[in-house]
Formats: structure tokens, C-alpha cells, sequence
């Protein structure tokens, strides 16, 4: 059985996290619905966000490990780093009750979290 190399253990590691984050986005999505139709709608979201910021920051670390020591280029950094500081934002206006602003940020954040997997899975992983 051949061995995975760094990069490419570390390049999977941000997929996996890519895909987390947008399931848990599409999750958030879910639950903005029933928040206008059920008492359970509230709580659901308010697990759902936590998850979310979670997901956030471990598709930052998997973007860092996959630099260093992955050996894959920076740039995911930078989306990751701009993603978890949307979803800080997103937080802050989901806390404050701002809809005109959370609703819309959402819905970016979400296509955002989409073009970012698809960019991770077109990628190749570098060759040793």
C-alpha cells in the first residue's frame, strides 16, 4: 500500500473541513427556515452557528497544515482567514437581531463556502 505524503494528507484534511463548512452553512440555511415556523427553529440555529464558527476555524488550521508542513501554496489561507472573519461578522449580527444584513451575509458566505470546494477538489495534490 503506497504511502500518503504530507500534502497530500494535509490537502484531504481541507477538503474534509471545505465540505464541513458547507454542510454546516447549508444546515444553517435549514434552520433559518424553521426559525420562522417553529419554537425549536431558535435553539437549532443557536447549536447550528456554534457548529458553524467551529467548522470555520478547523478549515483555517487545515488550510495552515497545508502549507506547513503540507507543502501546498498559502492562498487557502487567505480564504480561510476572510471566511472566519465573515462568520465573526455573521455571529455579531445574528446576536444583535440585524436580518437585513445576517440574511444576505449568509447566503454569500455559503456560495463562497461552495466555490472554495470546488476550488479544493479541482486542485491536485503536489507530488513528492
Amino acid at each position: 500500500m503506497p504511502t500518503r505524503t504530507p500534502a497530500a494528507t494535509t490537502t484531504t484534511f481541507l477538503r474534509v473541513t471545505a465540505a464541513l463548512q458547507t454542510l454546516t452553512l447549508f444546515f444553517q440555511a435549514t434552520t433559518a427556515g424553521i426559525l420562522l415556523t417553529s419554537s425549536h427553529g431558535e435553539l437549532l440555529h443557536g447549536i447550528g452557528a456554534r457548529v458553524m464558527y467551529g467548522a470555520s476555524m478547523l478549515y483555517l488550521l487545515a488550510a495552515i497544515l497545508s502549507w506547513r508542513p503540507g507543502g501546498n501554496p498559502p492562498r487557502p489561507i487567505l480564504y480561510a482567514t476572510t471566511f472566519l472573519l465573515l462568520a465573526s461578522a455573521q455571529v455579531i449580527l445574528g446576536i444583535a437581531h440585524v436580518p437585513s444584513v445576517h440574511v444576505p451575509l449568509g447566503v454569500l458566505m455559503f456560495g463562497l463556502s461552495v466555490l472554495a470546494l470546488a476550488a479544493h477538489g479541482a486542485r491536485r495534490s503536489p507530488r513528492p
